[in-house]
C-alpha cells in the first residue's frame, strides 16, 4: 500500500504543487528520446506501440489495435497500412466470422519488436539510473495509482 507523505505541503494554497508539470515534462523528454532511438530502426513510436501491443494480446482488430494503442482508428488504419508493407503484421480472417479481420504479429515483426525492446531498455535504463532498483517496484505503484486517480476525475 502506497502511504501519503505527511510532510508533503503545497508551497501556495489553490495552486498546483508542479508535480503535474514534471510529469509532463517527463512525458515530453520520454517520447522524444524514444522517437530518437527507434528513428534509427526506421520505426516510430506509434508503430512500436502497436506492435507491441499486438505481441501483447496476439490478434486483434483494427478497432481494438487502435483504443489499445491510444491512436485514432483513422491513424491506426494507416499505420496498419504502413506496417503491413513492410512485413511487420499480417491480416487474417478470424475463425468465428469471416468478415472480421485480425491482426497478429510477423516473424520480421518480432524481429524488430527484438530490436526495438533493446533501444527502449537503454533509454529506460537512462532515466532511471539515479534510482536505486529497490524502488522500481514501488514507483511503478504510484504510477499505476495517479492514472487510476485520473480515471476517477469527471467533470
Amino acid at each position: 500500500m502506497i502511504q501519503k507523505n505527511p510532510q508533503f505541503t503545497q508551497t501556495w494554497p489553490g495552486r498546483p504543487n508542479g508535480i503535474a508539470y514534471l510529469v509532463g515534462r517527463l512525458d515530453h523528454v520520454l517520447n522524444r528520446r524514444i522517437r530518437d532511438i527507434l528513428a534509427g530502426l526506421d520505426i516510430t513510436a506509434a508503430q512500436y506501440t502497436a506492435l507491441s501491443v499486438l505481441r501483447g494480446h496476439g490478434r486483434l482488430s483494427n478497432a481494438q489495435l487502435a483504443e489499445r494503442s491510444m491512436v485514432s482508428p483513422q491513424s491506426a488504419n494507416e499505420m496498419v497500412k504502413a506496417m503491413e508493407q513492410r512485413g511487420w503484421i499480417a491480416r487474417e480472417s478470424a475463425v468465428s466470422h469471416g468478415r472480421i479481420i485480425h491482426l497478429r504479429v510477423t516473424a520480421a515483426g518480432e524481429a524488430l519488436l527484438g530490436q526495438c525492446d533493446a533501444a527502449v531498455v537503454q533509454v529506460e535504463k537512462a532515466m532511471l539510473a539515479d534510482i536505486d532498483e529497490a524502488q522500481y517496484g514501488p514507483l511503478h505503484a504510484q504510477l499505476r495509482s495517479m492514472l487510476r486517480g485520473l480515471g476517477t476525475l469527471t467533470f
